[in-house]
């Protein structure tokens, strides 16, 4: 039997062989398309850096070759089986989404500890073809955490357990924090390693500062001190020298006066602060972080402190699963935590120095120049991999190796475009993919080029979405107050009355600038956000459309010039409860509250040419409060750098700028009390509001898991914030991207481009014709 088995399977065999042999030709394999996508970028700086990228562009041309362990869907939602996978609908359509690892949080509130689980594929390969594990997470997570790393993850801020003490070594670290009147007695008696420290930081800058005055020859708006001062040298002393019978003129040798200079301020970085940026307390969060960590090294110094080996809270379990523990509940620190990309340890690391059980992870503590020697030639496991930067293109070629499956555009290229040159390289089939700014003007330039004259056509299609982020003006309330209080009834009144004169002109400046890619918003947050108040809520407001008493200004169906003269009116209203004097007879106010003026100053960055969308409403509040007697000078400086720096030094009263949003909308650190400006905190409180009840909201908010109470919760922060008078809305702007038709295959481009999920999303299925 077993015989007759084996001649059966012998004839089958030959049989096969036969059929395979009947010289019937096998198909011709598809040529291969070996046409790039050129995608136009604005500049990079070349910090191709999972760790080190800052720039959103920098950001982007890595993410093409990496992978991220949170994967997130069209609306920013969590997908917390991407393993496996989950399908989500979207207005109507079901999208599955699939990613490298599945993520758990867990909260123990009796313990008041967050567990982060991470568990990943176990078929996920770098480009190079090693398969990515926990090691890998390991060692990024590392990185983020060294007391050297200077990038811009915050991953290290978070209270996951044993981090302060790892980054100090010392196991007495979290208990001995440096107190405001530790700092405080340090900095008006400093040691002597304080003063030296201080020193060296003033000559740092004044160092620098003469090739920024050597920079400003042929500048116009210098021209006045350029030719007074021939020698930059000399203009140099003038700008900086505090000795005023020192004579530059008389040293011949450039670097004898700055040292001259340098000499004269000693460790006076006061002094330098208000000469550089017009307030003595300009640099102090910069000093007082330093002598913070010299008053904490000398308290660690003196303890019985040990030292850390390693992050108590970040825990390997398996080659495929990480678990990190937090201390409390924070809603945003699982898209930091778990929102990183994960580096090749064998590549930005040294595997040889690796030893999880015995505390290595792959670099020398408190030395990252190996992992900063790899920034401008990023490897991950992305869908691309980085070739080079050569003649301001970015150079990619697909990775062989991704875990979806190889791209089918095998090569990618990100080139340097001008933004004024965007649409009329897709238009010209110069670039396939370009991400303009959406002004009125751009898409009337745009429409030129379709036979159609419509926004999508036959050589350009386009796609807008609304920014992560808006537009707003913001007011000072340190500087525009009265009798220096700035929470008080009259400075809130004070604010509110300038506030509501801006707020009403908003509709026909941002229609102006921008037409359909931008509309007007009432609240101080992202519409893109869920935690946004809509029309449709209860409570939902126009911003600054009460009256002092708290009516409405307005009424329906009012033309925009009635509006411009109740807003008006009611200005004034708010300006006399805030203590201002009016003159009934001439219709103007004629003395200021103490503390308060009868003129202010708004700063907007519109290029020194009023090229800014809230240039207008600017321009029109000027006019109308010129009417009743009060002074708004714009200034419209030509770098905008001037702005930044006037924000830095809390100098400012009133400015225009954009905040950009995070998927999760955590107000802590532009409204949270401490991070007021020279705190201690994060100085991003510009507005420099201190209300304890928004405190303990933003808390409240941040530590719940129910995304219901944490809207009506930032609904009441938001309220809050306009009561203050210290932020006025002012826009939601579109990101345009554009496609050229005729060289990208279309249908390929991942359907329902949102806010959240872009169009190099499933990048590894576009198609180039």
């Amino acid at each position: 039997m077993k015989k007759v088995l084996g001649l059966l399977l012998v004839l089958l065999l030959l049989m096969s062989l036969a059929t395979g042999c009947t010289g019937k030709e096998e198909p011709a394999p598809e040529p291969e398309n070996t046409t790039p996508l050129v995608v136009g970028y604005q500049a990079f700086s070349q910090k191709f850096s999972p760790f080190f990228a800052t720039t959103g562009y920098d950001m982007d041309a890595v993410t093409l070759t990496q992978v991220q362990l949170l994967t997130t869907d069209r609306v920013g939602g969590i997908i917390y089986n991407a393993i496996e996978g989950e399908t989500v609908n979207y207005e109507g359509t079901d999208h599955e989404y699939k990613g490298v690892a599945d993520i758990k949080v867990d909260y123990d509130e009796a313990a008041d500890l967050t567990t982060y689980y991470i568990k990943i594929r176990d078929d996920v390969k770098f480009s190079d073809g090693e398969v990515m594990d926990a090691d890998d997470i390991i060692f990024s997570l590392y990185v983020l955490s060294d007391p050297a790393y200077t990038g811009s993850s915050t991953v290290y801020s978070f209270p996951i357990l044993g981090m302060v003490n790892y980054r100090e070594n010392n196991s007495k670290a979290e208990e001995l924090a440096v107190t405001p009147e530790e700092l405080a007695a340090a900095m008006e008696n400093p040691t002597e390693e304080m003063k030296t420290f201080m020193a060296g930081f003033v000559s740092d800058v004044l160092t620098s500062e003469l090739d920024w005055v050597k920079g400003i020859y042929g500048d116009p708006n210098y021209e006045k001190y350029t030719k007074d001062y021939p020698v930059a040298k000399d203009l140099f002393a003038f700008f900086y020298g505090i000795d005023e019978a020192y004579d530059s003129t008389a040293v011949a040798d450039e670097a004898t006066v700055v040292a001259d200079v340098i000499a004269q301020y000693g460790p006076d970085w006061k002094t330098l602060g208000a000469n550089y940026g017009g307030s003595e307390s300009y640099f102090a969060a910069d000093i007082e972080g330093e002598v913070s960590g010299m008053v904490l090294k000398d308290k660690l110094a003196a303890s019985d402190g040990t030292e850390v080996p390693n992050i108590e809270g970040i825990k390997k379990l398996s080659q495929t699963e990480v678990e990190v523990k937090s201390k409390g509940f924070d809603a945003s620190a699982v898209y930091s935590i778990c929102g990183i990309q994960v580096a090749p340890l064998h590549y930005y690391g040294d595997v040889a120095m690796y030893d999880y059980d015995n505390n290595k992870f792959g670099f020398t503590r408190g030395d990252l120049s190996g992992v900063d020697a790899k920034t401008t030639m990023p490897m991950g496991a992305g869908p691309y991999k980085f070739i080079e930067y050569k003649d301001k293109v970015v150079y990619y070629e697909a990775n062989e190796n991704y875990y979806k499956g190889a791209p089918k555009t095998k090569y990618l290229q990100l080139k340097e475009t001008l933004d004024a040159e965007m649409i009329a390289g897709v238009g010209t089939g110069v670039i396939d993919v370009a991400n303009p700014s959406g002004t009125k003007a751009k898409f009337e330039e745009l429409k030129s080029y379709n036979s159609n004259k419509e926004v999508n056509g036959d050589k350009i299609v386009a796609n807008s979405v609304d920014n992560l982020g808006y537009g707003y003006i913001g007011i000072n309330s340190k500087t525009v107050n009265v009798k220096g209080e700035p929470d008080s009834e009259a400075s809130k009144n004070l604010r509110k009355g300038f506030a509501t004169v801006f707020a009403v002109y908003r509709d026909v400046a941002i229609d102006s600038y921008y037409g359909d890619a931008a509309a007007v918003i009432n609240y101080p947050i992202s519409n893109t956000s869920w935690a946004a108040p809509q029309k449709s809520d209860p409570g939902y407001e126009v911003a600054y459309s009460n009256t002092v008493e708290g009516q409405p200004i307005y009424t329906e169906g009012m033309v925009a010039e009635d509006k411009y003269a109740k807003a008006l009116s009611a200005a004034k209203d708010f300006f006399k409860a805030a203590g201002y004097v009016y003159d009934e007879a001439s219709g103007k106010f004629t003395a200021a509250p103490e503390g308060a003026k009868l003129d202010y100053e708004v700063i907007v960055p519109g290029d020194g040419t009023g090229e800014h969308p809230a240039f207008a409403i600017l321009t029109d509040t000027k006019a109308a409060l010129e009417t009743i007697g009060i002074t708004l000078t714009i200034n419209d400086p030509a770098d905008a750098n001037l702005l930044w720096d006037t924000l830095d030094a809390n100098t400012h009263e009133m400015w225009t700028a954009a905040w950009g949003s995070t998927i999760d909308p955590d107000m802590y650190q532009v409204y949270f009390s401490k991070n007021g400006k020279g705190l201690g905190g994060t100085d991003s409180n510009s507005y420099n509001i201190a209300d304890p009840e928004l405190d303990e909201l933003i808390i409240a908010a941040r530590k719940s898991p129910d995304q219901e109470f944490r809207k009506a919760t930032y609904k009441q922060c938001l309220d809050l914030i306009l009561d203050w008078g210290v932020e006025i809305p002012t826009y939601q702007r579109q990101n345009l991207v554009i496609f050229s038709p005729e060289r990208v295959s279309m249908e390929t481009v991942t359907p329902d481009i949102t806010t959240y999920w872009g169009w190099m999303n499933d990048l590894e299925l576009l198609q180039m014709k």
